[in-house]
């Protein structure tokens, strides 16, 4: 009888020690092999299809494309490989946008070396693990109540661009702008356009 092949494991974080470490811990593991390491997030599908990977370790914030947009594109090219987002930044904002992308797995980096070794087989079963803290945050903040024209001034006022500019781009007048910016600093509790940008954003509203 035959025994059950390793699962296949691609890792990809901008922090060589950061990668060189999980590499260590899971290959620990006798079910589990690192196939693939690569510091960048397009990177990501190539390494994947040469590697024959069977799950995707992937970081957020990485050079090129970042993690979320990096599943996506490994959802749509490798549909039968799965991603486990593992982070520093557990904010709830970037678990929804993770598990839009098509992530089936979502923890936090301190999550001890066992823990992870059982999400990656999880993951590789299809199974969805997700951090509960950031689960249930999302769940509190709910969804959005943000129109789609608030969503577009904010986008914009993310990137530091003017009332005016956004005027512009949006063709809209600059007493509308200021209008959809007044009711999504409301809806998001803040003081400002560029903090309610922030917390939209961080929030998966965006």
């Amino acid at each position: 009888m035959s025994e059950t092949p390793p699962i296949r494991v691609l890792l990809a974080d901008d922090q060589a020690l950061v990668r060189g470490a999980l590499a260590t811990l899971l290959g620990l593991e006798p079910d589990i092999e690192v196939v693939a390491e690569v510091g960048r997030g397009d990177e990501v599908v190539s390494a994947a299809v040469q590697s024959g990977a069977h799950v995707c370790v992937l970081d957020i914030e990485m050079p090129g494309i970042d993690g979320i947009e990096a599943t996506a594109a490994v959802r749509a090219r490798l549909p039968g490989c799965h991603v486990l987002i593992v982070t520093t930044f557990g904010r709830p904002g970037y678990l929804k946008r993770a598990l839009a992308a098509g992530a089936t797995g979502f923890v936090v980096k301190d999550t001890p070396a066992r823990q992870l070794a059982d999400a990656v087989r999880r993951v590789h079963q299809g199974l969805r693990v997700l951090d509960p803290a950031l689960a249930t945050s999302s769940l509190i903040e709910g969804e959005s109540h943000l129109t789609e024209r608030e969503r577009d001034v904010l986008r914009l006022a993310l990137t530091g661009t003017t009332v005016a500019d956004i005027s512009v781009r949006l063709h809209l007048s600059q007493g509308t702008v200021r209008n959809y910016l007044s009711s999504a600093i409301g809806k998001t509790g803040t003081h400002t356009r560029y903090e309610a940008a922030r917390v939209a954003q961080e929030r998966g509203w965006l």
